[in-house]
């Protein structure tokens, strides 16, 4: 009897952790008598052929690796519906029953397409946004935040020498938890997210001048990239309170390096999870962390979930963080 087929791709942005998603994958897929294939370069990897059988020594020491060994990308061919069929053709045409999809929403909603398509796929939430609704935690995340943590404590040492304010720019476009996390690990005076609207007066100035008050002459901004204008708001700090301040934006820096213990951990439950899903003929589902448990959702139902942003925590920062 021939051995079930199975494939692995990264698409979207790039997560510390991605890499023990595909040893994960790769070794618990073989461990189910299947033969394993990486595509490179995410869904364009299908529509190219850029595919190739991994083995048990082909994912040796990838566990501590950043960035991802399969390369991603975003493909414009494969978001149309000729993209689509041609993708599921290759699949078809070479045996592979079943694909899993390490990536955000973008990721998913091509995972539900190459489903529809006849091609069972299970995805899995690598992004270091933390911004997937339907899980309370994504691969990636872990990394960043103490990736931004170790960089903020560093430009907080030169704030302290200097009497500055320096206002830092982390990652998250529609989602401020790295902002929000980051910015109470880092003591910061203030931290702007997306999800609440902010006063500049109210929300930045008044807690400086308040915190000033208590003796204390240099201070930490931090911004989620959502909210932007890092410049300007260091900008207006300087102006205002004739403190002199800095502007950082972190960039890619947070997307890069050896991901964390728990990023490695919950990349290999999850990686587990999706080969156990595709070995029972599963498809069309998420792996999600829900509780601290490793759960699975139909994809349509996780895309239109709605995310819920921690809006207590972030009380809690507004409280101790002066």
């Amino acid at each position: 009897m021939a051995k079930k087929k199975i494939a692995v791709l990264t698409s979207g942005g790039d997560a510390p952790g991605m890499n023990a998603v595909v040893r994960s994958v790769v070794r618990a897929g073989i461990a189910r008598d299947m033969q394993v294939f990486g595509v490179y370069r995410g869904y364009n990897g299908l529509l190219n052929g850029d595919v190739k059988e991994l083995n048990l020594r082909s994912v040796s020491d990838i566990i501590g690796n950043g960035g991802t060994m399969l390369y991603t990308a975003r493909s414009e061919e494969y978001n149309t519906p000729e993209g689509v069929q041609k993708a599921a053709d290759y699949c078809k045409n070479n045996g592979i029953t079943g694909v899993v999809v390490i990536g955000g929403d973008g990721s998913f909603r091509g995972a539900r397409d190459l489903t529809n398509a006849g091609v069972n796929c299970i995805g899995i939430p690598g992004t270091i946004d933390n911004d997937i609704a339907c899980s309370e935690y994504t691969i990636g995340f872990d990394t960043a935040m103490n990736t931004a943590v170790e960089m903020i404590d560093k430009i907080r040492d030169t704030a302290q020498s200097h009497d500055r304010c320096s206002v830092v720019e982390v990652m998250g476009r529609r989602c401020g938890d790295i902002a929000l996390q980051v910015g109470i690990a880092c003591g910061a005076t203030a931290i702007l997210v997306p999800e609440v609207k902010y006063d500049i007066e109210r929300d930045v100035i008044s807690r400086i001048i308040e915190t000033q008050k208590t003796g204390k002459q240099h201070f930490i901004v931090v911004v989620a990239e959502g909210v932007g204008g890092a410049a300007d708001l260091a900008s207006y700090i300087e102006k205002r309170l004739k403190i002199e301040s800095r502007a950082t934006i972190l960039g890619h820096v947070q997307r890069g390096g050896r991901p964390s213990l728990r990023d490695r951990v919950i990349a290999s439950e999850m990686g587990y999870k999706a080969v156990e899903l595709l070995s029972e003929g599963a498809g069309n589902r998420v792996i999600a962390m829900q509780n601290g448990k490793i759960v699975d959702f139909d994809i349509t139902e996780a895309l239109n979930m709605p995310r819920v942003f921690d809006k207590h925590l972030f009380d809690i920062a507004r409280t101790i963080s002066i």
